[in-house]
């Protein structure tokens, strides 16, 4: 009965070896994938590569493509702009009006070019021109608040037929109500991605009324998304006419003057892609949110089981399941192995025999 003890407690520790063993084995060796993982993985790293060259000649042609346009654009566009336009504009300013009076001009147009869905950025490129940073942009700000105003007071007496236009294209118009949902705060910031976005805001001033937007969180969402727009503006208008200063000899710029224009030029550019490009990213965010709480709402427990096997993949499946099967089995051989103890100690002893 001793040597039986004794095989019993061998046996114990060899099986506690072989577990710690296989413990570490499994501690190795659990990152490195299996041949099913690795045909999983196989398809999709095809895919990721395919959608970068993809991304890659997209961006590519697009960059040819804009240094074409900027090429002829600087070659025929700006003589043509600074000869027919800008030049005769300024002798214009300087001699037919004050600037009080050319202040009000521009306030009046900037008020009224959106009602009739004509763009206002030629009156922002003046008071840019004209007028500077500081009352250029107390200018532009006055006039396009104005102008925001105007046609959203406008549309409230035209909702329906807004509506039966809007129709036309869902898309847009699944697009705009959203603006309308949530609190002030959600509505406002929505507001203001729309006016950095590309979306064309003498519609948006229009369409707004057939959703369910506010007057206030939509006059300081679209104040708060002008800002950006119209530094940029003014920017552009002072350097088209510092441009123009040079090309008929009124200035000379210096050669840090010179690498001053070309820098804050760069970063005009960058700034407006990258408000633009989050822009869109954020409301198309929005948009599949909505359409998740959508779907989520007519369909639960699919919606459910959407989610799960979104944040489940098949490798994670499979590694929680091999995981489940090893403590499984861990559980059942101490089980077992208790149970062999137990009858061990239960038996009788010599000891016992004897005095009996």
């Amino acid at each position: 009965m001793l040597k039986s003890t004794e095989e019993l407690g061998e046996n114990e520790s060899s099986r506690h070896e072989t577990s710690q063993n296989n413990e570490y084995v499994r501690l190795v060796i659990a990152n490195e994938a299996s041949p099913l993982e690795l045909e999983i993985l196989r398809p999709q790293e095809k895919s990721e590569n395919t959608f970068s060259l993809k991304w890659w000649i997209k961006v590519s042609l697009w960059s040819i493509i804009s240094i074409i346009f900027l090429l002829a654009f600087f070659k025929w566009g700006v003589p043509f702009l600074f000869e027919k336009v800008i030049i005769p504009i300024m002798k214009w300013e300087a001699t037919a009006f004050g600037r009080p009076m050319l202040a009000l001009m521009l306030v009046a147009s900037l008020a009224l070019f959106p009602v009739f869905f004509i763009p206002s950025g030629p009156s922002m490129w003046l008071a840019g021109m004209i007028f500077g940073y500081g009352l250029g942009f107390v200018i532009i700000m006055v006039g396009t608040t104005i102008g925001m105003v105007l046609p959203y007071l406008i549309g409230l007496l035209f909702r329906d037929r807004i509506h039966q236009w809007l129709m036309r294209w869902p898309k847009k118009a699944e697009m705009l109500r959203l603006a309308g949902e949530g609190s002030w705060f959600r509505q406002f910031q929505v507001v203001a991605l729309f006016r950095v976005s590309p979306f064309p805001y003498t519609i948006f001033n229009y369409a707004i009324v057939v959703t369910s937007m506010r007057f206030w969180p939509y006059l300081c969402g679209s104040i708060a998304g002008m800002i950006p727009e119209a530094f940029i503006y003014i920017y552009s208008g002072r350097l088209m006419r510092t441009l123009a200063d040079v090309q008929y000899g009124k200035q000379h710029l210096t050669t840090v003057e010179i690498v001053y224009n070309v820098i804050s030029f760069i970063i005009a550019i960058i700034t407006v892609v990258i408000f633009t490009v989050y822009a869109k990213r954020m409301l198309n965010s929005l948009q599949m949110a909505e359409d998740d709480r959508k779907y989520s709402v007519s369909h639960p427990g699919s919606f459910e089981v959407e989610n799960l096997s979104h944040e489940r993949s098949p490798i994670n499946v499979m590694k929680e399941d091999r995981a489940v099967e090893e403590v499984v089995a861990e559980i059942t051989h101490k089980i077992r192995l208790a149970g062999i103890l137990d009858k061990v100690e239960r038996a009788p002893k010599p000891s016992d025999q004897f005095r009996g």
